[in-house]
Parts: structure tokens; C-alpha cells; sequence
């Protein structure tokens, strides 16, 4: 269970190959919750339920219920380690896309692919809870994408981008952009191994985004921000969001874009050209 939203990692969650229609389930037993009940000497009775991502004691104490969460992200982080070295030992760049629903993640990365296409090796692994919709538009650029659908799941884990990798084979000295689910909350706590996070934030969501989701900010490398191209038919204070942006994260890079008009992309791509080039 996620301890943020309280989504089931037994979320039916499966991988699909929009090339061949071929779906895999992704089934992790750790997941299923088991449930053991104590009565101690005194009465007191403990219900301990155990599961790979919570563990929780609830003892009944007199009418008081005390619960203990443990450190869910334990075995994702081990993967997720697991994860960066095969990036590394195939000397790919991965990129953690994260973003609400409707930033602009998939325009904003069918552009980029088609922009860069006789420049770069891009391969895509596209998260949504259902559909392949946004996999089909990456696969009409040509470049090689496969889809997980998570089902309940509100983000995207070590563990699936591990299976979804050994369907995807992407090419060394490549490039893996990972679009997550749409969710500005869980997917900045889940590290895949990626070698740097991007969320990416449109004109119209409203520039408090980054001080109303500070960790999702601050977990991040790189701000892009999209739409600017209808900056004058909406209400949005860029000069306040990158000052709020900075005050969570004082690091972070800021782009200013439209995947539409293409203002903005000429700095985008280099910076995506020099973390392929630097990471030889």
C-alpha cells in the first residue's frame, strides 16, 4: 500500500507491447498482505499485518490503537540500484517524466523524439493506469515504446521499470525517457533508477504548483515549463512560479517551452544532448 495515497501494489498492473498487442501481467507476491494475531499473558491482543511495502502493528491496548509504518521505499530503492546499473553498464540516460495529467508530457515528447530522431537513440516506457493511448502516439513517431498500465496505481515503481526494460531492449548509448503517471505527489517518492528526474508543469495548471507540491519540486533536477505559447490567454505569473520553483529547489533547471510553436525546445535539446554526451 502506498503510504501517501493508499493505492495497492497489488494494483493488476501489466506491460503492453503496442507493436505485437502482446500483454504480460505483472504479478509480486511480496505484495499480498498476511495477518497474525497475538494474545499476550495480560489480554492484550496484537494484529500484526505484514506486506512488502507496509507493515503495520495495531495493538489494542485499553482502547488505544497504535500503529507503526515501516520504510516502504526498502525494497524499491534496491531495485531502483539495480536499475541504475544496468543504465550504466549500457551507458543509457534515463529521464523520470513527471508531470499532473494534461502538463503535456506526451505532446511535449513526441516533439522532442521527432526533433531529435537522426540525432538521438530514444526509447520510451510510457506509464498510464489504463489505455495505450499516449504509447500509440509514441509509436507513430517510430520510436520503440512500451506500455505499463499500473490499474489502481497512482505511479510507476522500480520493480516495473525492471520488467518493462527486458521488453523494451533499448540500444547502448542510448536514451530511456520514462513518462510516469500523471500525479504530482507519489511518483517523486518512487526512485526507478533514473538517472535524473523532470517534471514538467503547464501555464494552465497555476504557479503555485511548486510551493503547493514542494517534494515532487525539490526531488526534481529540471523544470520544464510548457504551454508558454498560450501565456496570453491565461492568467499565470511566470516570474512567481520560477521564484517559487527556486525556493523549494535553488538547483533546479528551469526550461520555458511550447511543444506546439517550438519556442523554448533549441535549449532543451542541448541540455538533452550534453547529459547523452557527459554520461560517456
Amino acid at each position: 500500500m502506498c503510504v501517501t495515497c493508499g493505492c495497492s501494489g497489488d494494483s493488476n498492473s501489466k506491460i503492453i507491447n503496442p507493436e505485437t498487442g502482446l500483454e504480460t501481467e505483472i504479478h509480486d507476491k511480496s505484495h499480498t498482505p498476511h495477518h497474525h494475531t497475538h494474545t499476550l499473558p495480560d489480554g492484550t491482543v496484537i494484529t500484526h499485518t505484514h506486506n512488502h511495502e507496509v507493515s503495520e502493528i495495531h495493538a489494542n491496548i485499553h482502547g488505544t490503537t497504535i500503529s507503526l509504518e515501516q520504510d516502504i521505499l526498502a525494497k524499491n530503492d534496491l531495485i531502483a540500484a539495480e536499475n541504475r546499473g544496468w543504465f550504466k553498464g549500457r551507458n543509457i540516460v534515463a529521464l523520470n517524466l513527471m508531470s499532473s495529467p494534461g502538463a503535456g508530457k506526451t505532446t511535449l515528447l513526441t516533439r522532442t523524439i521527432n526533433d531529435l530522431k537522426n540525432q538521438l537513440s530514444i526509447s520510451v516506457i510510457e506509464g498510464d493506469q489504463e489505455t495505450i493511448n499516449d504509447a500509440q502516439k509514441i509509436q507513430s513517431t517510430g520510436c520503440k515504446v512500451i506500455q505499463i498500465n499500473t490499474g489502481t496505481g497512482c505511479h510507476l515503481d522500480a520493480s516495473m521499470i525492471e520488467r518493462g526494460l527486458g521488453e523494451l531492449n533499448p540500444p547502448l548509448n542510448s536514451v530511456v525517457m520514462i513518462e510516469n503517471v500523471g500525479n504530482l505527489v507519489c511518483p517523486a517518492l518512487f526512485d526507478l533508477g533514473e538517472n535524473l528526474k523532470v517534471v514538467i508543469l503547464s501555464v494552465t495548471e497555476g504557479e503555485d504548483k511548486p510551493i503547493k507540491y514542494p517534494h515532487m519540486f525539490r526531488a526534481s533536477e529540471v523544470m520544464i515549463l510548457t504551454k508558454i505559447d498560450l501565456l496570453p490567454y491565461v492568467q499565470f505569473d511566470v516570474q512567481k512560479c520560477i521564484e517559487y520553483a527556486q525556493q523549494v529547489n535553488p538547483e533546479i533547471k528551469i526550461f520555458q517551452v511550447s511543444a506546439q510553436t517550438g519556442i523554448g525546445l533549441d535549449s532543451w535539446y542541448e541540455w538533452l544532448s550534453y547529459q547523452v554526451i557527459s554520461n560517456k
